[in-house]
Order: structure tokens, then sequence, then C-alpha cells
């Protein structure tokens, strides 16, 4: 599949990401920053997000978007979100005809509630638009510990075309051709590890978190599905799998701002002392907007959405989720 992939976004994932295509083929990793691109170049590292981690040796990085867009036959796209839109624009005189563009952005365009892939398909509509997404904790990756992605795009057979550029022995790349359930899935686990680490931070038990991660789970497929995706890819990779592992591990981002959120701190301190972008933040009021559009309800998005849009306290959270009444477990609202 293709000679050249360039993946945009030199962050921790994005690195990742870029590390793992280089074993296969010519690699390009495009980022804004002269020190990162310097560090790969010179020395294999990414020393800003991914310090002690060695990097493929052939891996190239480069500040020059333009030139590396023109040279590629796959574009991977690992900036955040919000970025997404102005990047595209960017790179859009500059895109090979019919390129595959891979998203690895776990969140929603805020300004029109859009999916990544959505974003992506109105800036480069003749292109084939797809997304790599899972429980994959890129230090872990590096780590060489054994994980699993899903590439998702609406044709299985592009899916299967660009598998083989991410997989390794040990990093095991699944294909689907659900793309919104894989997208939803990314992006709606975000919200709930907020939740799974407010309760790390009021110092609740594991029982708690167990249940804000399976009633997590329910409101994502509920508003997955209503969307277009299948109930069982959120029992998958790119549901359950990514949701697990986002709400309980200390390198997760969201779950690192649920936890703060917790011990008292206020978003905008939270944001202060992070390097990267946790989507949650931007992706809870998204997601409200959206269970109102589907009627849909999501009571522990809603609670999240109240803690960092207006500053609701964890302690009142999860009270206003004792209040919510227990229905049937398995019904669909």
């Amino acid at each position: 599949m293709g000679d050249r992939i360039v993946v945009i976004g030199g962050g921790s994932w994005g690195t990742t990401v870029a590390h793992l295509c280089a074993w296969h083929v010519p690699t390009t990793l495009h980022s804004r920053r002269p020190e990162v691109v310097e560090a790969i170049n010179e020395r294999h590292e990414n020393p800003r997000y991914l310090s002690g981690y060695e990097l493929h040796p052939e891996l190239v990085a480069t500040g020059d978007l333009d030139a590396a867009v023109a040279e590629a036959d796959v574009i991977v796209l690992g900036v955040p979100s919000r970025g997404y839109r102005d990047t595209l624009a960017e790179i859009r005189p500059h895109v090979q005809p019919g390129a595959p563009i891979v998203s690895l952005a776990k969140g929603l365009e805020p300004s029109t509630e859009l999916r990544m892939t959505q974003v992506i398909e109105e800036e480069l509509p003749d292109h084939p638009v797809g997304l790599l997404t899972g429980p994959n904790l890129a230090k872990e990756v590096l780590d060489g510990f054994a994980a699993a992605a899903v590439v998702a795009f609406p044709s299985l057979a592009m899916a299967e075309r660009v598998q083989p550029i991410f997989s390794s022995p040990v990093f095991r790349v699944y294909t689907s051709d659900d793309v919104i359930g894989c997208e939803m899935g990314g992006a709606l686990k975000n919200v709930i590890a907020i939740a799974s680490g407010m309760a790390d931070g009021i110092g609740a038990g594991d029982n708690t978190r167990a249940m804000v991660i399976t009633r997590g789970l329910a409101e994502l497929t509920r508003l997955g599905v209503a969307m277009g995706g299948r109930p069982e890819t959120f029992a998958g990779l790119a549901g359950m799998g990514d949701l697990v592992a986002t709400c309980i591990s200390p390198q997760s981002r969201n779950r690192f701002v649920g936890e703060r959120i917790g011990q008292g701190k206020t978003v905008e301190e939270i944001i202060e002392e992070m390097d990267q972008v946790a989507e949650g933040i931007k992706t809870a009021k998204v997601v409200m907007s959206l269970a109102d559009r589907y009627d849909i309800d999501l009571p522990i998005s809603a609670e999240i959405h109240r803690c960092v849009a207006h500053g609701q306290s964890a302690l009142e959270a999860y009270r206003g989720l004792v209040r919510t009444p227990a229905g049937t477990e398995l019904s669909p609202g």
C-alpha cells in the first residue's frame, strides 16, 4: 500500500504511530516544534513527549508540512481535534489525488458537532477517510507490550489495505467498516474517563470506578447506536477496550483531569499544568448537545459537563448520579 507515509502531529501518539509505520515503509513525521524535529533526526527520540524512548532509526522528522504531504501516499492526521480543520485547509493544495487519510484524534469538533472523519471529508472530499483507534497508550506500545487497535474505513477493502502499515508482531490491528461506531467510542470514552478519574480524586473505591466504567459503556453505546454505529462495536476494542484503558491508566490525560477535579482543582488550573490536550473537556459539551438531538439520557456525561463547564464539584456530581433512579440494567434508556 503506497511507498511513503506522513504522520502530521509530533505528540506522544502521533510519534508512536510514526515509529510503528517506519518498520514497514518510509515514514516522515511532521512537527511544528523545531526541537522535536531535531531530536528525532539526530538522536531518534522525542524527549518533549516520550522521554527515554528510542524511535525507529529510519523515522524522519520535518517542519516542512507542504513538502512532506506532497510526497505522501497515505496521510495520518495526529493533531488535536481543535486543529483539524485548519491543518486540512493548509495541506489541501499539496495532497496527492486519492491519497487515503487516517485520523488518530478522539474528539468532536465543538463548532459543528461533527466527527473528525466528517471534518476531513468536508475539507478533502475526494479521498478515502478512516481512523485508527483502540486502547493504545503510547508509552506501553513503545515498551513493546502487547496491544491492539482497529483501523476503520467505510470500505473494508481499504481498511485491509492500510492495516499492515500499522501492524507489528505485538501491535495487532483489526479492521472494521463501522466508522461511526469506532469514532464515537473513542470520543465518548474521554468524558467517562473524567468521571472515573474523579472517583480516584475523591478517594472512592474500585466498586465506584467499576460502576462508572460499566454505566459509562452503556451511555456511549446508546448514543453511538442512535447515531448509526453498531452495538457490537462498542463491546470491542474501539468501545469497551479503549474505555477501560482510558479510565484506569495513570497515563490517561482525561482520567488525570478527573482526578484533579476530584482534588478540588479548577479546569483552568488543570489545563495550565498539562502539556497535552485532554479531549474530554471540550467533548463533554458536544456530547450533551448530541444527547438532546437524539433524545438520549446520559446521566454520567451530564454531570461531567456540569463539572468542566460550570464548575460543579466532583462530590456534587456523584451525589447527582446517586439520585438518578436505577431502572432495568439493559434497558435502552
